[in-house]
């Protein structure tokens, strides 16, 4: 796993049940907001179905070395779980090389000690995103 994102996860793990809600909640107002050419394009993007609310993503590769992953996220203000996930997502796996994003295990969700505080609809909901991720990048490569 990413340093930033075991960082991220310790973070969680670190505090009480009710902390890490209000956690998820601060990372939902840090999710960047699109760039233009995408926001402009929402043809680009990817819906993740199994979010119970609207999230869209799409990921670019770039052509270095380690084929650096860039992700891009879209989800409502009104959806803080869904974004506060995403935005999870954003800081502990944007710029990361493709194969080591491949890596972090599929249970990453489920290490952030949220399973008892949101429904188990949401955290597939997570789980789907970080899925969605690595299909991308494996098609990409």
């Amino acid at each position: 796993m990413p340093t930033t994102l075991a960082e991220i996860v310790d973070d969680f793990q670190n505090v009480t049940e009710r902390e890490r809600l209000e956690l998820l909640l601060e990372f939902s107002r840090e999710l960047p907001e699109l760039p233009a050419r995408l926001a402009d394009h929402p043809e680009l993007l990817e819906q993740v179905v199994e979010c119970q609310s609207p999230l869209f993503l799409t990921i670019e590769v770039d052509d270095d070395v380690d084929r650096t992953v860039n992700l891009f996220f879209s989800a409502p203000p009104e959806a803080p779980t869904t974004r506060g996930f995403a935005s999870v997502l954003n800081e502990g796996l944007n710029g990361q090389p493709a194969q080591i994003i491949l890596d972090v295990p599929d249970d990453m969700p489920e290490q952030l000690g949220l399973t008892r505080a949101i429904t188990p609809l949401r955290m597939r909901g997570m789980t789907a995103m970080l899925g969605r991720i690595k299909r991308k990048i494996r098609e990409a490569l």
